[in-house]
């Protein structure tokens, strides 16, 4: 069950809603958004139904929700969610790109591949200074020099940035410089990492698991949400199937699926679902025409001597096009593409709220 409060609630009225759940042995989770705040509801319903809750001050509805995810189910929030990380938005009215350098290598590359990312109508920074590998000895990333190093190229270039927490015990570590949390598809059940990143009250995006399933993928959001933060961004990156022609298969149809049955934001990530720099583009193609609410690519000033996906990465040849597809593409479904609104500066840099 959710109760939907008015716009004009104060704290004072959530409080009594929460105060009354506490008093008959249910739990409120409380989730504040940029127009309006909901109360997630977890216990006896048959108790709940007895409480007025209609009645209470600032209450707008209280809804049955029948799915087993209650707080990010679009029965609770029938309006879709726009997710701001920093002054930039990810939801159903733009597409927004989101690129840079899939991991931190050195200064000198990251400012590159940023500057590239920017040059190709990037709203949005993205890289790893945390790297989770297959093989114990690939490249695992530089950590918190990394992050530091991506921090610095982002605000030189007056652009939010997003990068992969791998454990809970950097959780606070990243959250204090990054604008955006990702929670990578190894780690899409890691139940105690999605509580930890869902606390630091920082947009999360969430990468579908490899072998996940949507409901899967749409509960661990659920965990992320049952935090209080509903700033969450589902990302489809591929899945693992029987075909080898690509590095996973983009499972495109998870688009309006999730769309359906979330008010989250979807994006795709056609540089790790195809795993070939001629794929991007194509897939790109398909993630806009599908719905989806942006994209996330991989760039570097020299993928054959990249220390992680080379294969991938988009070059500078690349970005034109890339740029323009994005435009074509969001104009045929009558959307833009997502840039900085300044107009959101007045508030504090890098934080985010749920419209």
């Amino acid at each position: 069950m959710v109760v939907v409060m008015r716009p004009g609630a104060n704290d004072a009225d959530v409080d009594k809603v929460v105060n009354a759940i506490s008093d008959i042995g249910g739990e409120a989770f409380v989730s504040r958004g940029r127009h309006q705040t909901i109360i997630g509801l977890v216990g006896d319903l048959a108790q709940f139904a007895e409480l007025p809750l209609h009645a209470f001050p600032g209450v707008e509805d209280v809804i049955r929700v029948s799915k087993p995810y209650k707080l990010v189910s679009n029965d609770a929030h029938p309006r879709p969610s726009t997710v701001w990380v920093g002054d930039v938005p990810i939801g159903r009215d733009t597409v927004t790109l989101i690129a840079g350098p899939c991991a931190v290598e050195t200064e000198e590359q990251t400012d590159a591949a940023c500057r590239m990312a920017k040059e190709s109508g990037a709203a949005i920074l993205r890289g790893g200074a945390y790297k989770p590998r297959t093989s114990p000895y690939a490249f695992q990333g530089l950590g918190e020099a990394g992050l530091d190093i991506l921090h610095g190229v982002s605000r030189d270039l007056d652009l939010p940035f997003v990068t992969e927490v791998v454990t809970p015990a950097d959780v606070d570590t990243v959250a204090a410089k990054a604008d955006m949390l990702q929670v990578g598809a190894r780690n899409m059940q890691n139940f105690q990492l999605l509580k930890e990143v869902g606390m630091a009250g920082k947009p999360v995006l969430l990468k579908r698991g490899l072998t996940a399933t949507i409901d899967e993928w749409i509960m661990a959001a659920e965990y992320i949400a049952h935090t209080g933060n509903l700033q969450v961004v589902l990302c489809e990156r591929g899945i693992r199937t029987y075909e080898p022609m690509t590095r996973n298969t983009l499972d495109v149809s998870a688009v309006p699926v999730a769309q359906s049955l979330t008010h989250l934001p979807v994006i795709i990530d056609p540089s790790h679902s195809g795993g070939k720099r001629d794929l991007v583009l194509p897939l790109t193609r398909a993630a806009i025409a599908v719905g989806a609410d942006g994209i996330i690519i991989d760039v570097h000033p020299r993928p054959e001597a990249a220390l992680c996906d080379g294969p991938q990465a988009l070059v500078k040849d690349d970005l034109l096009t890339l740029r323009e597809t994005v435009a074509t593409y969001a104009a045929a479904g009558n959307r833009e593409v997502a840039a900085p609104d300044k107009s959101r500066r007045a508030g504090a840099w890098g934080r985010s709220a749920t419209a």
